[in-house]
This record gives structure tokens, sequence and C-alpha cells, in this order.
């Protein structure tokens, strides 16, 4: 066995039971910072997907103001990081191993675009808007559409051509790098390094500043 889940849709099922989001963030958290972990790449932006999946379900599932505006936080910390992140560390990766991979990255990133500026819309919002619920859900529309391309293409041929060792070290890569991106979203920014990694240093330490003073859900842990 090389360490991969098999190749299935399953991980695009949104229905997360919130007692088990916490745990489950812990458990994944720990298995990335411990030094034997052995999470390939498929398996680490599924996760990440799902993650965000759930954190939507819990805010169009909530009628407590305050209780939508944590996960709005939440939903948007998470998912401005997960795209920079695989700008700045997936794509390249599939550049560099497929044949087409530039093509394919390029398709990504036009995908990640248009997620990225309703994202912005999304962030500004207050759950008290007549739009806000409207907003998210043509966000996800979109979002949902990127992740079955990735989860049913891109990632998994990228994994199969990787070795344990590859795949393993992009996961930590990506993780790693999601730590100093920026937590909201910055459309305006270019979506190619080098210049998404500069203007990300700059606009990074703002929001991680900003988001001190933000209010979070309780997922049994810090945001960084």
């Amino acid at each position: 066995m090389d360490g991969r889940k098999a190749h299935d849709n399953s991980l695009l099922e949104p229905n997360i039971l919130r007692g088990n989001i916490s745990h489950q963030l812990r458990t994944f958290s720990n298995n990335i910072a411990a030094p034997t972990a052995h999470i390939r790449i498929l398996d680490a932006i599924r996760y990440d997907h799902r993650e965000i999946i759930s954190y939507y379900e819990l805010i169009v599932n909530s009628t407590d103001r305050e209780e939508q505006t944590r996960w709005q936080n939440q939903f948007t910390w998470e998912l401005a990081r997960h795209v920079v992140a695989e700008e700045l560390v997936f794509y390249p990766a599939l550049e560099k191993y497929l044949e087409d991979g530039e093509e394919r990255a390029e398709k990504s990133r036009r995908q990640h675009k248009e997620i990225k500026e309703q994202l912005k819309i999304f962030q500004d919002q207050s759950p008290t808007d007549v739009h806000f619920l409207h907003t998210i859900e043509g966000l996800m529309e979109n979002f949902k559409h990127h992740v079955n391309d990735e989860e049913t293409d891109d990632i998994v041929r990228l994994d199969d051509v990787l070795t344990q060792e590859q795949s393993i070290s992009l996961t930590r890569s990506l993780e790693r790098t999601k730590i100093f991106v920026p937590t909201r979203s910055h459309p305006i920014a270019s979506s190619k390094p080098p210049f998404e990694t500069v203007v990300g240093l700059l606009a990074a330490p703002l929001d991680h500043l900003a988001d001190l003073f933000r209010k979070w859900p309780d997922t049994g842990g810090t945001q960084y």
C-alpha cells in the first residue's frame, strides 16, 4: 500500500457532523505536524475541500447571526489560504510533473480568480444582509465545480506520477505555505508566483492582525 485512499468521489459529500469537526481538525493538524506523517497530496487537498464545504453547511444551516458570523470568518480564513497555497505549491507541481500541466494549472487559476472575487464580496457581508446566503451559495456552486475537476482529474493524475516521498513532501509544503499567506481574499493579486508571493507577504500580516479582533467558532484550537 502506498498510503493513498481510493480514488472515489465520497469526499465531495459536505455533510460532516458538527460534533466531529474539532476532532477531525486536531487529528489532521497533528498528523501534518508529525515527522512520520504519511499523507499524500491527494488526501491533503481532499481534506481541505471537505473542511471548507463543512463550514459552508454550518453557515447555511444556522439561524443564529452570531454563529453565522463566526463560521463565516472560519470559512473565509480556510478558503483564502487554500486557494493561494494551491497556486504557490500545487499548480507549479502540475506544470513540473504533467505534460499538460501548464494548461491544467491555467484553467484552475481562472477558476480561482472567480472564486476569490466572490469570496471578497462574501467576507465583507453581514449575515443580516439580504444577499448573504445568495452570495455564498453562488460561491459554493463554483467552488464545488472546481473541486470536482481537481478531485476526479488533476490531483489524481499528479499523485499517480509522484513517489510516496514526493507526494508527502508536496503536502508538507502546502501546509507550511498556508501559515504565511493572506487569510482574506485579495483578488487583485496575481495568481502566479513570484507575484502572488510578494503580494501575499505584504497582505498577510495585516490579515493576521485583523484576525485577532474577529469572532471565531470553537474548533478545539487556535487559528494558527
